[in-house]
């Protein structure tokens, strides 16, 4: 809430300009006469000098005046009392001297133009008004006149009239179209301040029906408008198609449609004018030149500089305006036209004159009876004024003389004046361009004094700023004034304030202690007067945290904050301004008590926020900007200039950065000829420049067009520029790709990557093809050909080498000597196989293949490789024959011997080599046939336990799915576990191949027993399997246990129970802290130590059980588990590296020849001893050997 306490006579100073102010109205006021005292006659208000009126209106002509008695009022009208008493239509306000005459109801206001003077007259003196002339409005209509078309060449000049009617006041000019739409003008159109419109140059875009000139007479608000002016533009080629038979001027007929040259000056005429003009309005030059191209216009002042504050360009600067022109301002102005073809200039000679201006104006003078004065009238001009004075209203010389005065020129003397002397003195000053008029009255009264100033004023005012305290004061003779502060002050000195000749105190810094009553005393021989004013000292408003400059992105949100501290006396009123206007009326905007918050900014939010703070003493302001950055416009106005046949320069006006400044602009091209719509990167240029010079191609028709980029992305694409079109030239490039490869044993075909449409430089692109075999003496075979990037030579011999070319030419030329490409001619299938074919086992799963090469000239063609083909005919185990899919391996380039991986052991292999050219394959050698040995078995298909007993367990199993050779016998280990998963001794049994059953007897009842099963073949121990089982329990011992005493119902048992389970859980306490410490269970360190069962030891003392553990590594397995081998081929097994690997079609062999093992994997430990044979090496180990 806020609170106004409004005190009766109470004055606030405030800031800088309410002292100056105060200050000059105290100065008027103690001149001013109380109306309650006998004074003369004083105008008021009065009508201008020059006074239009709108004749559909009553005419009112004013003239107000005070005095003491009231004045009366008459008027002149030409020189000559005008009676209104006589005239119907005028009557004169009551109380007053203005006049009105009616003439809405009838009568004419030309009948009453004319110069009028109004004069105010009591018995103390006569005042009188300036001479009013009073002129009706005129808008008169054009004159019916015939205009005939103007038909012109494109180029030439053209200045279209205007010549508006003679109107009052002057009419303002302005074209438009038969649409009311104003017509554009530019550098090159324009309108001159006659009105009249000029043309540098024509275009064709000129042609048109309706150039009409308005004029607005804003007086009456009436528009006026001429006949339309028809206007058409044609080209010299339009003109030699239609009149070409009349015409015989050879300059004419035949020239060029656009003619350059240098400029002239359509206005004004000659190398130099004269101006004139009055001092305090505006001088306005103008300079219109044509020329083609169109002229640009430059202003100098010869001898001086045009000055920098007053001096504005208007209509594309053409003309030139200063505003409150003064005689400084005479002198010599030089306009210049300028365009490529050259310069002119015009020089313009400028006066300046003056009306009369006061430099002194006489003002009222109150003398008591015998005082001295002075008026003076002082006044200046260009030519210098005349000076006259008059007494009520008459001559001065005509006037009855008065002993108490003297005229000296400018100035009234006046000596001991009596209440006679009272009187209206009247200056004038005049010269050739105008007069001023001043009353000034001469009053003589004897008067004590009084003060103005209302009593008990308060005042207060803003620490460390002026005080000034009012003291406006009325006497004659003058009072004197002093000032005193507080009841028993005494009288203030003007060392520390400044007394005022008003009647004012200034206290130039005020203070808190300056706070008090201060008394203004008037003293003058007939009186005195006294008046009390209070004066309080408050604390400045200050805003102690400021908006800050801030940067958004469109559609987010910004605060401003504003916190003011004032005095507590005072009640401050914030408000926002944008762009020192009041904030949009828009919910977006939201003010709370110190924080202005613009939710979803847009574009039109940026600019310059301000928080004003009020109070009734003073206003503090702060203000911030807001920047709303975006892409920037884009650019616009490309224009195309100095144009080559294989370069032009492309200059364009960037649009708006919208507040992030542009780093660079992207010049992108179309080529409408070849490739209409689509558009190319063609430069970068800096943010700084907006010109490029950009380099072209032959025989493209260019259109440009321009985005411009800053920190926040690129803008729209301007319009595009005008079209290009560059001469046609011989192509600068030949045509790439160019290859030489036959697709048959008897041609070549030779290909290539053909020009673009912008690459052809000019129309009837070909290209000319050439051949001749390399080894050869032949001469070069050429053929031209047109829209193809193909050609076939027919008829050649098989595989043979060529040299190729391919050039580009079209209607101008030849493109440059293109490279020679080396070809072939079409490759046929190889002849002959590879011989000596021999096959060296490795082990049971590689084999190592050699064979001799095939002589290069039996391949006929490019020699890809050698391809080896080989399946498994049969199973040595086995003797079964059957059908085997042939698998491929090929080995790249000229190899003679490569690995056959991943073989299966025991088997039958057949295989054949055949060498590979781009044609294909040549005839296969003969096959060749191998075996590989035997290899340890994969583990048992399946192991199960069946029928538990007391004492036996019965093993079933399935024998290996791969036994890679002849199955010699199975080897079985088993061993007890104990209810602590401690493992007991190891038992190892040989069982024979041909066996898929097995029961182990005499084991103990109720026990868990771990197996261990695998197969042997003559090469070693396969990958083991492993099961679980346990023997049934004794159910006689069991019913025993049934008939003892259930001690678990005792009393003592069940403590010894309960002491039992908290010791357990206290231990369980223990272990699981020193388990998150890191520790480790005594089980699973020895489960660690001893992962292979046959080397757990026996405890030495009794023969017990040592431990075991379930944990991760050895957990029991789930039935049919396997855990294979980890067996490798030792590295002297092979010396063969991993390149003799050829690459298989059967997806079993990387792109490089490298084998993926087929049985390479993850292996398992080992829990069980496993077999003490040697095993053969899986394809990776395999593999890892050679490296």
């Amino acid at each position: 809430m806020q609170l106004k306490i409004m005190m009766p006579k109470k004055k606030h100073l405030s800031a800088g300009r309410a002292p100056l102010i105060l200050f000059l109205c105290q100065m008027i006021s103690a001149l001013e006469v109380p109306l309650d005292l006998v004074q003369p006659p004083t105008i008021t208000q009065q009508s201008p000098k020059d006074y239009i009126i709108d004749p559909r209106e009553n005419i009112v002509i004013q003239c107000e005046a005070k005095g003491k008695p009231p004045p009366s009022f008459s008027w002149t009208r030409n020189g000559t009392h005008f009676d209104i008493d006589k005239d119907p239509l005028v009557t004169m306000k009551s109380g007053s001297g203005t006049l009105t005459v009616n003439i809405m109801s009838e009568g004419k206001a030309e009948t009453y133009e004319g110069v009028y003077q109004c004069t105010a007259r009591n018995e103390r003196g006569a005042a009188i008004s300036n001479n009013i002339v009073i002129r009706p409005s005129r808008s008169p209509l054009w004159t019916k006149e015939k205009l005939e078309r103007i038909t012109l060449r494109n180029g030439q000049s053209l200045v279209l009239p205007c010549r508006p009617p003679v109107g009052l006041p002057p009419p303002i000019i302005f074209w438009m179209d038969n649409s009311f739409q104003r017509l554009p003008q530019s550098e090159r159109v324009s309108q001159g301040l006659n009105g009249d419109l000029y043309f540098s140059n024509v275009l064709p875009e000129d042609t048109r029906e309706d150039y009409i000139c308005y004029a607005r007479f804003n007086h009456t608000q009436t528009i006026q408008q001429k006949q339309p002016i028809s206007v058409k533009v044609i080209s010299v080629d339009e003109l030699n198609d239609t009149i070409a038979a009349n015409l015989s001027d050879t300059e004419f007929y035949g020239a060029k449609s656009h003619r350059e040259r240098p400029p002239t000056f359509l206005t004004p005429e000659g190398n130099a004018s004269r101006k004139e003009e009055l001092r305090g309005n505006v001088l306005s030059l103008e300079c219109i030149a044509e020329g083609l191209p169109t002229p640009v216009i430059y202003w100098i002042k010869e001898d001086g500089s045009l000055p920098i504050n007053r001096t504005f360009y208007r209509n594309f600067k053409k003309t030139l305006q200063i505003v409150q022109v003064t005689e400084a301002d005479s002198g010599n102005y030089q306009c210049i036209a300028k365009n490529a073809l050259g310069a002119i200039h015009h020089t313009i000679s400028v006066t300046v004159k003056a009306a009369p201006y006061w430099i002194i104006a006489p003002q009222n003078l109150v003398l008591s009876p015998g005082e001295d004065g002075t008026l003076i009238c002082r006044a200046n001009g260009n030519p210098k004024p005349r000076i006259s004075w008059l007494l009520n209203g008459v001559p001065i010389e005509i006037a009855p003389d008065d002993p108490s005065r003297k005229i000296d020129g400018d100035t009234i003397i006046f000596s001991n004046v009596q209440e006679r002397s009272s009187a209206v003195y009247q200056c004038n000053a005049s010269n050739e361009y105008g007069y001023l008029l001043a009353n000034a009255f001469v009053n003589v009264l004897a008067e004590p004094p009084r003060i103005l100033t209302s009593a008990d004023t308060l005042y207060q005012v803003i620490a460390n700023r002026p005080a000034l305290l009012d003291c406006a004061f009325f006497g004659s003779p003058l009072p004197t004034i002093e000032w005193f502060k507080g009841a028993k002050g005494s009288a203030l000195r003007e060392d520390i304030y400044v007394l005022h000749e008003n009647g004012t105190l200034e206290i130039p810094v005020a203070q808190k202690d300056s706070t008090g009553t201060y008394t203004c005393v008037a003293r003058n021989k007939l009186g005195m007067a006294k008046n009390d004013i209070h004066l309080e000292i408050k604390d400045p408003t200050r805003i102690i945290k400021q908006p800050e400059y801030a940067v958004v992105q469109r559609g987010s949100t910004v605060s401003f904050e504003c916190i003011v501290k004032h005095d507590h006396t005072l009640i401050p009123t914030v408000m926002w301004l944008k762009d020192h206007r009041e904030l949009p009326s828009d919910g977006r905007f939201t003010v709370d008590e110190d924080r202005l918050v613009v939710a979803d900014v847009n574009d039109d939010d940026g600019g310059t926020y301000t928080c004003v703070a009020n109070t009734t003493l003073d206003n503090v302001s702060a203000s911030a900007v807001l920047s709303v950055v975006d892409v920037p416009n884009p650019p616009f106005d490309l224009e195309l200039t100095d144009q080559l046949d294989r370069s032009v320069q492309l200059s364009w006006t960037p649009g708006d950065d919208n507040n992030s400044p542009i780093t660079k602009f992207i010049i992108e091209y179309e080529d409408a000829m070849h490739e209409p719509g689509l558009w190319h990167h063609q430069t970068e240029v800096p943010g700084a420049q907006t010109t490029a010079q950009l380099k072209l191609s032959p025989y493209v028709n260019y259109s440009f067009r321009v985005m411009a980029v800053n920190s926040l992305g690129r803008s729209l694409p301007s319009e595009a520029s005008e079209q290009y079109l560059t001469k046609a030239a011989e192509p600068d490039k030949n045509p790439t790709a160019v290859e030489g490869l036959g697709s048959e044993p008897d041609n070549l075909v030779i290909t290539w990557k053909p020009l673009n449409g912008f690459e052809s430089n000019g129309p009837g692109l070909q290209y000319k093809v050439s051949w001749r075999q390399k080894d050869g003496d032949d001469e070069w075979t050429s053929m031209v050909v047109a829209d193809v990037s193909k050609y076939i030579v027919s008829g050649t011999p098989t595989f043979v080498p060529y040299l190729i070319k391919v050039q580009a030419l079209n209607d101008a030329g030849f493109a440059p000597e293109p490279a020679v490409v080396l070809g072939h001619s079409g490759e046929d299938l190889p002849m002959v196989a590879p011989g000596n074919v021999h096959v060296n086992v490795v082990n049971s799963t590689l084999a190592e293949v050699h064979w001799d090469p095939v002589p290069l000239k039996s391949i006929r063609g490019h020699l890809q490789g050698y391809r080896i083909y080989y399946w498994k005919a049969q199973s040595s185990s086995t003797r079964n024959r059957r059908h085997i899919e042939k698998k491929i391996l090929t080995f790249q380039g000229s190899k003679t011997h490569g690995m056959l991986p991943g073989l299966e052991p025991f088997s039958h292999y057949t295989l054949n080599v055949r060498v590979v050219n781009g044609k294909g394959e040549g005839p296969a050698s003969p096959d060749r046939v191998f075996n590989t040995p035997e290899g340890v078995p994969s583990a048992p298909s399946s192991l199960k336990i069946v029928n538990p007993t007391l004492d036996s367990l019965t093993l079933e199993w399935e024998p290996p799915s791969h036994p890679n050779g002849v199955l010699t016998e199975y080897t079985l280990k088993y061993q007890p576990i104990n209810s602590t998963h401690e493992l007991g001794p190891l038992v190892d049994l040989k069982i024979p191949a041909n066996k898929t059953r097995w029961t182990l007897k005499n084991l103990n009842f109720s026990t868990r027993y771990k197996f261990y099963f695998y197969a042997q073949t003559a090469a070693g121990s396969g990958n083991q399997i492993t099961e679980e089982a346990i023997t049934t329990v004794d159910e006689g011992k069991m019913a025993m246990a049934s008939r003892q005493v259930d001690i678990a119902t005792q009393g003592w048992f069940i403590g010894l129970m309960c002491a039992v389970a908290l010791l357990i859980l206290i231990l369980l306490i223990v272990c699981f802290i020193r388990r998150n410490k890191g520790g480790k269970y005594p089980v699973k360190e020895k489960e660690d130590a001893h992962a292979d069962p046959e080397i757990q030891p026996m405890k030495e003392d009794d023969g017990t059980f040592g431990e075991y553990s379930d944990a991760e590594d050895h957990k029991p397995l789930k039935k049919g588990s396997r855990t294979p081998s980890d067996r490798t081929v030792k590295k002297e097994d092979s010396d063969d590296s991993l390149v003799d690997y050829g690459e298989g079609v059967n997806g079993q062999f990387n792109e490089d020849g490298s084998f993926i093992g087929q049985y390479s994997g993850k292996k398992e430990k080992e829990p069980a001893e496993g077999n003490e044979s040697s095993e053969a090496p899986s394809p990776v180990n395999a593999m890892n050997s050679f490296v």
